[in-house]
């Protein structure tokens, strides 16, 4: 009989080679990781984008310090990277377009800030503006911050230059809460976008009760008008009910006890013409509401573009519908 043929010095011969072979291809997945991987690290991020300091003379205690731009060709490699909002895609979610800033407070009590930035193109047109809120800053305090452009649509300029666009500062003791927090009183109040038709503009307000107690309001919101220095505007006549107004926004709710249980919300508007004829337009930046007599003060910044017209419609609380 046929003895088998003994195999193990074919295989002690060609392990070597499998070692070679198995060693070869570890190095090379191990490679082609690293470089997937580079696009993810702070010095493979900071490779593709251009860093500018800009010496900006700024707007209201506000100005932008640097700029920050991806390069011109930047590397097809999808990168990533870790932010507050989690996992993104740098490539897919963010532009990599950012400025640094600073705000100053060079008045003698503390401010909470709302700046609006804009970027631009070469040449000079505005590609995308994007809204920070900076709270508390003291007397001659100096905050530092950046803020990003956000992601952008693949047609859009090249982003070149930001500026600073707008600055509105409201003292920090009344500045609107943080949207999702409540403050110690248990009430937050806001404004919304508002909306314009044909002159006639119309304007939001918003009360939550955010605490755990029942609160009431009755009537009207309590309100002041104030100049860009937060100084009372004089010459406005503050209406109760919308009517001398316009009558095509339908008839006022009558006013009337409306209570809100932690979780409930009322609404009241402001209406206004922005009608300019003779005499000098008025211009009110901000409103301090109060949502009833002895409530806290809130000042909210919507803009009122009064025009030579004097007046300011008013309509009562009303329960929001959840």
């Amino acid at each position: 009989m046929r003895r088998p043929t003994d195999l193990r010095p074919a295989l002690a011969a060609i392990t070597p080679l499998l070692s070679v072979l198995v060693a070869t291809a570890l190095l090379l997945t191990a490679c082609g990781t690293e470089r997937a991987g580079a696009g993810s690290t702070g010095a493979g991020t900071a490779a593709s984008q251009e860093g500018t300091q800009i010496d900006d003379p700024g707007k209201d205690g506000a100005r932008i310090t640097s700029l920050t731009l991806p390069s011109a060709s930047p590397s097809p490699t999808r990168s990533h990277s870790v932010s507050a909002e989690g996992l993104t895609t740098g490539s897919d979610a963010d532009s990599g377009v950012s400025a640094g800033y600073e705000v100053t407070n060079e008045g003698t009590e503390t401010l909470t800030y709302s700046i609006v930035f804009t970027f631009k193109s070469g040449d000079g047109g505005a590609v995308t503006n994007q809204t920070e809120t900076v709270r508390d800053v003291g007397p001659g305090q100096i905050v530092r911050g950046a803020v990003r452009a956000g992601e952008l649509p693949p047609t859009a300029p090249r982003v070149t230059q930001a500026e600073v666009l707008e600055v509105t500062k409201v003292p920090a003791g009344e500045a609107p809460a943080e949207p999702g927090t409540c403050p110690a009183s248990g009430i937050r109040i806001s404004t919304d976008e508002g909306d314009a038709a044909m002159g006639l503009r119309v304007v939001g307000l918003h009360l939550d009760n955010c605490g755990t107690r029942a609160y009431t309001v009755e009537g009207y919101p309590l309100l002041e008008l104030l100049d860009e220095d937060l100084e009372p505007v004089d010459g406005v006549e503050i209406l109760d009910g919308s009517g001398e107004i316009t009558t095509g926004a339908g008839p006022d709710e009558p006013p009337r006890p409306v209570t809100l249980e932690p979780g409930e919300s009322a609404t009241a508007g402001l209406l206004w013409r922005n009608t300019t004829e003779f005499g000098t337009a008025v211009n009110v930046p901000h409103v301090r509401v109060r949502a009833k007599e002895g409530a806290a003060p809130v000042t909210v910044t919507p803009h009122l573009d009064l025009g030579t017209t004097g007046k300011l419609g008013v309509r009562p609380w009303e329960k929001a519908e959840r």
